[in-house]
C-alpha cells in the first residue's frame, strides 16, 4: 500500500501520524509522510518518504501563535489568516504527493488539511479522516464546551436538547469562514459541497477517532464509519526518546517534581506562565521542571534555586512517569501523556479542544483547571494543595493509565487502513 499521510498543525497534530507511519513501514507498506517543510528534520532520520505542502510553520512566529491562541478568535484567526491564504498552494503540493512520482492507493488526512478532500474527489483516490479530540465532531449528544462560549456547555445539564443549540450556534457563526473552499471547488468545476468545518473533512469510508474512550464514546450523530481507536502514542525527536542529561541526573536526585509545560505551540505565547510557575514551585517547597521551548523569554528572569530544573525540551513518555503532578496547556496530545503515565493534572487552557479536553478530564476525576488570566501563585497553589490533599486525583490517574494498557490506537488505525486498503482492490 502507498498511502499519503497528511495535516497541518503542531507537534500534537502531527506524532499520531508519525506513530501510524512507523507502524505502516514496519508492516511493509509505503507511507508518505505530506507535512509542512517545518517537520522534514525530524522525519527523514526516521527512514520515511517526505513531501513538504505549504503553508509552512514558522517555530517562530510567537505574535501568529498568540493570535491563534486567543479563546476568543484564535479558532477564525488560524483558518482564515494562516490555513485558508494558501489553500489553493496546499491543494497543488498535496496532488503532487498524491499522484508524483506514482499514484497513492490511500489518503490518511487531518481535518487541519482542507485541501486534503478536493484532492481525494479530484484524484478519486479513497481516503480516510483522523480527528485527535471529540470536540472535532461537535455532537448534539455530547456537546463540547466553545471556547469563546464556555457557559453554554453546562446549559446542556439544565436543559435537555441544548447540544443542538451549540452545535447550531458554531455553525452559524463560522458560516463564512469556508469560502476559500468553495471557490477552489468551483474552479476545479466540482459543486459546492457540504460544509468543510464540520462535515465534509470527514471521510466517507473510515474516519479514525485517534483517541481513547476515556475521553469520549461514540454518539449517534457522529459520522458514519467512525473508529475510535486508543491514543496514538509518539514523541522523539527525529527518533531519540532521550531525556536532557541535566534533566535526567536532576530527576536521579531527588523526589519526583512538578512539571510545568505549554506543549508544542503554546509554548511560544507562554507569557508570564513560567515566572510564576517558578513562583509556585519556590512558595511551595517543590521540585519543579519547568519546559520552556526555545523561546528565551520564557526563561525565568530572577535566579532559581537547584530545587528548579530548566529544559527546552523533553520527551513526555520518559518524563511525565517520574512527575507528581503535570500542570499544562490541555492539548490532547499532552493531556493523553499524562492519562498514560497515570498522572494528575492541573489543566491552564487557551483555546480550540484545550477547554474541552479540560472539562473532560474534571469529570474523568483526574484533573483540576484555572483559566489562563487565574494564572497566579496564590490561585494555583490553592489547586495545587487541594489535588495533594485529596488521594483521589491520583488514585484515579492511576486507574486511568490501566484502562489504557489494554489499548493499541496505532495497531487498531492501521488494521483499520489495511482493511479500507483491501476493500479498494479491484479483483485480478
Amino acid at each position: 500500500m502507498r498511502i499519503v499521510l497528511s495535516n497541518i498543525g503542531t507537534l500534537g497534530d502531527i506524532n499520531p501520524l508519525i506513530a501510524i507511519a512507523l507502524e505502516l513501514k514496519r508492516r511493509g507498506h509505503v507511507p508518505i509522510m505530506a507535512l509542512p517543510a517545518v517537520y522534514e528534520p525530524r522525519i527523514r532520520p526516521l527512514g520515511l518518504e517526505f513531501h513538504s505542502i505549504r503553508p509552512d510553520i514558522d517555530p517562530n512566529n510567537n505574535l501568529l501563535v498568540e493570535m491563534i491562541y486567543d479563546i476568543n478568535n484564535g479558532t477564525e484567526t488560524g483558518l482564515r489568516e494562516f490555513l485558508f491564504p494558501a489553500l489553493r498552494q496546499t491543494y497543488d503540493d498535496l496532488l503532487d504527493a498524491a499522484t508524483k512520482p506514482a499514484r497513492a492507493d490511500l489518503l490518511l488526512l487531518g481535518e487541519l488539511n482542507y485541501a486534503g478532500p478536493v484532492v481525494a474527489e479530484v484524484t478519486g483516490i479513497p481516503w480516510a479522516s483522523y480527528v485527535l479530540a471529540p470536540l472535532s465532531f461537535f455532537s448534539a449528544f455530547d456537546p463540547p464546551v466553545l471556547p469563546p462560549y464556555p457557559r453554554l456547555a453546562r446549559a446542556d445539564k439544565a436543559v435537555p436538547g441544548f447540544g443542538r443549540v451549540i452545535r447550531r450556534l458554531a455553525r452559524f457563526v463560522s458560516r463564512k469562514w469556508p469560502q476559500p473552499i468553495y471557490d477552489l471547488r468551483r474552479e476545479l468545476g466540482l459543486p459546492k459541497g457540504s460544509n468543510p468545518l464540520f462535515d465534509a473533512k470527514h471521510s466517507p469510508y473510515l474516519v479514525l477517532a485517534l483517541f481513547s474512550r476515556v475521553l469520549g464514546v461514540e454518539q449517534k450523530d457522529w459520522p458514519e464509519h467512525t473508529l475510535i481507536t486508543g491514543f496514538c502514542f509518539y514523541d522523539a525527536d527525529a527518533g531519540n526518546a532521550a531525556l536532557p542529561p541535566q534533566l535526567e541526573r536532576f530527576l536521579a536526585d531527588g523526589p519526583a517534581p512538578l512539571v510545568f509545560t505549554l506543549g508544542s505551540a503554546a509554548v511560544l505565547a507562554a507569557g508570564d506562565f513560567y515566572e510564576q510557575s517558578a513562583r509556585v514551585a519556590m512558595q511551595l517547597g517543590s521540585r519543579a521542571v519547568l519546559l520552556i521551548g526555545t523561546d528565551p523569554r520564557n526563561r525565568p528572569q530572577a535566579a532559581l534555586p537547584d530545587s528548579i530544573c530548566v529544559a527546552e525540551y523533553a520527551p513526555y513518555s520518559v518524563l511525565f512517569p517520574r512527575a507528581a503532578l503535570v500542570v499544562h496547556q490541555g492539548g490532547v496530545g499532552t493531556t493523553a501523556q499524562c492519562l498514560r503515565a497515570g498522572k494528575p493534572m492541573l489543566i491552564m487552557p487557551y483555546s480550540h479542544d484545550q477547554p474541552d479536553n479540560a472539562r473532560r478530564m474534571r469529570r474523568l476525576g483526574v484533573a483540576m483547571s484555572i483559566k489562563k488570566e487565574n494564572y497566579k501563585p496564590a490561585k494555583v497553589m490553592r489547586k495545587l494543595r487541594a489535588m495533594f490533599a485529596k488521594p483521589k486525583y491520583s488514585e484515579q490517574a492511576t486507574s486511568v493509565a490501566k484502562r489504557l494498557e489494554n489499548e493499541d490506537g496505532v495497531k487498531t488505525a492501521c488494521n483499520a487502513l489495511e482493511k479500507l486498503y483491501a476493500k479498494t482492490l479491484k479483483p485480478s
